[in-house]
C-alpha cells in the first residue's frame, strides 16, 4: 500500500508539475534592451488578469534585434517546455517560421505583435497584432513633405534589413516620397537596431551631404542616434528630423527642437492586446487575425495633451 501510495502520490506531483509548466504564455520580444519592448512587458503585465486562473507569463528576448538565431532557439525552447500559447515579435520573416509552425503542430496558438511573418507561415499564427507599418512610414514620410517641400535631399536611417515592420515602415515612408515628391533619398542606411551605429552613420551622412534637407530614424535606437548625431553636428533644427517611437530621449528631442515629429506606436497596447487575445484563444474563443495597434504623430504642438501622453513612455 505504502508502495502504491507513493506511486500514486509520486504521480500527482508530476501532474502538478506539468500543469504548472503548460499554464505558461511564454512572451519573447525582439531583444529586451529596449524601452519601446519594456513598455511593451508592461502592457502584458498589465493584461495579466485576463489569463485562466494560474497562467503565468514569462517575458523573453535576445540582447540584440539581430541575434535572429537566439529568438529562434527561445520559441522552440518554448515549444519544448509546452507552454500554453506564446506572443511572439518576430525578428525575422523567414526564419521564424518553422519554429511556429512547431508550436502549430504542437496546438500552441501564436499571437504575433509587431512584425509579419511570410505568407509561407499565416496558417501557423492565430492573430497579428501590430502598426500598421506602411500607413506609419506614409504618415512620416507626409510630415516630413509638410516640413521641407518637394524637392531637395533626404536621408533614411533604417534599422534590420528584411524586419518585417522594416519592410512595411521604410517601404511605406519611400514609396509615399517618390510618388507625392522629387525629393532624393540618400540611402537607407542600417545600424542593426544600435544607437551607436546609428550615431555614427548620420554623422557620416550629415558630413557627405550638406545639403541635407531632412532625415528619418526609422526605429528607436536608430532615431536617438539619429537625433544625438544632429545635436553633436550642430545641425538640430537646420535639418528637418522625422523619429520613430516614443522613449523619453526621443520626447526630449522633439521638446528641445532637434526633431520635428515622431511616429509613436501603441507598444503597451501590443503587450496588452497580445495577452488578451492568447486569453480568447485559451476560451476557444474566437479573434481576428490583424488587430492594428495604431500610431500617433507627436509634435512639440501636442506632447502634452492625452493623445500623445496615452502612447509615449
Amino acid at each position: 500500500m505504502r508502495t502504491l501510495a507513493t506511486i500514486l502520490a509520486g504521480s500527482a506531483l508530476a501532474l502538478v508539475a506539468f500543469s504548472a509548466q503548460a499554464a505558461e504564455v511564454a512572451v519573447i520580444v525582439k531583444t529586451v534592451n529596449s524601452t519601446f519592448w519594456q513598455n511593451v512587458q508592461k502592457g502584458v503585465d498589465a493584461a495579466k488578469k485576463d489569463l485562466p486562473e494560474g497562467t503565468t507569463t514569462t517575458f523573453n528576448g535576445p540582447a540584440s534585434e539581430s541575434a535572429i538565431a537566439d529568438q529562434v532557439n527561445m520559441v522552440e525552447n518554448a515549444v519544448n517546455r509546452k507552454v500554453a500559447g506564446i506572443v511572439l515579435a518576430p525578428s525575422d520573416p523567414d526564419a521564424l517560421v518553422p519554429a511556429i509552425k512547431k508550436a502549430w503542430e504542437a496546438r500552441i496558438p501564436v499571437v504575433l505583435i509587431d512584425s509579419q511573418i511570410n505568407e509561407s507561415g499565416a496558417q501557423y499564427y492565430q492573430s497579428f497584432l501590430a502598426t500598421d507599418n506602411k500607413k506609419a512610414g506614409e504618415l512620416s514620410a507626409k510630415a516630413l513633405i509638410d516640413k521641407v517641400g518637394t524637392e531637395g535631399k533626404i536621408a533614411v536611417m533604417s534599422y534590420v534589413a528584411g524586419a518585417g515592420s522594416e519592410i512595411g515602415r521604410v517601404g511605406g515612408f519611400t514609396d509615399y516620397i517618390k510618388a507625392n515628391s522629387k525629393l532624393q533619398i540618400v540611402g537607407p542606411f542600417y545600424s542593426q537596431s544600435q544607437m551607436a551605429t546609428a550615431l555614427n552613420q548620420t554623422t557620416d551622412v550629415l558630413a557627405s551631404n550638406p545639403d541635407l534637407k531632412g532625415i528619418f530614424g526609422a526605429n528607436e535606437p536608430t532615431a536617438i542616434g539619429m537625433g544625438r548625431a544632429l545635436a553633436q553636428s550642430g545641425k538640430a533644427g537646420k535639418v528637418t528630423a522625422i523619429g520613430f517611437d516614443g522613449n523619453e530621449d526621443l520626447q526630449g528631442f522633439v521638446k528641445d527642437g532637434t526633431i520635428a515629429a515622431i511616429a509613436v506606436q501603441g507598444s503597451f497596447q501590443m503587450g496588452e492586446k497580445g495577452i488578451q487575445t492568447i486569453a480568447k484563444l485559451l476560451k476557444k474563443e474566437k479573434v481576428e487575425k490583424m488587430q492594428d495597434t495604431g500610431v500617433v504623430m507627436v509634435t512639440k504642438e501636442n506632447i502634452a495633451q492625452p493623445e500623445a501622453k496615452n502612447v509615449l513612455y
